[in-house]
């Protein structure tokens, strides 16, 4: 089984991006699904998840309002939908996942993604 997400690239700040998250088997479906980012010169740390209920926990308050975890179950993908960039949101972006509950803890992760640079400009 494997995640790969997508999507990063550069944009200006107040712009909006769509990552995603593609696995290659059946395993998001009653996972629950973390965003985790890692900043440069900082720590990898979750960001935003998504439980198998469709319950959110935010890890990061700023991301409150802004970003969110639509799932597509038919194509095995999920989405992290961020809009209103700003530069602090500026990191190299994993997806991950685990049964059912949610978790900010990356050790904690059944399946791990590779992750994709996302770059906000001021």
């Amino acid at each position: 089984v494997q995640l790969q997400a997508s999507g990063g690239g550069l944009v200006q700040a107040g712009e909006s991006l769509r990552l995603s998250c593609e696995a290659s088997g059946s395993i998001l479906k009653n996972g629950a699904i973390t965003w985790f980012r890692q900043a440069p010169g900082k720590e990898r740390e979750g960001v935003i998840c998504i439980s198998s209920s469709g319950d959110y926990s935010y890890y990061i308050d700023s991301v409150k309002g802004r970003f969110t975890v639509p799932r597509d179950n038919d194509k095995n993908t999920v989405y992290l939908q961020m809009n209103s960039l700003k530069p602090d949101d500026t990191a190299v972006y994993y997806c991950a996942t685990r049964k059912y509950r949610c978790s900010r803890d990356w050790g904690a992760m059944l399946y791990r993604g590779n992750g994709t640079l996302v770059t906000v400009s001021s």
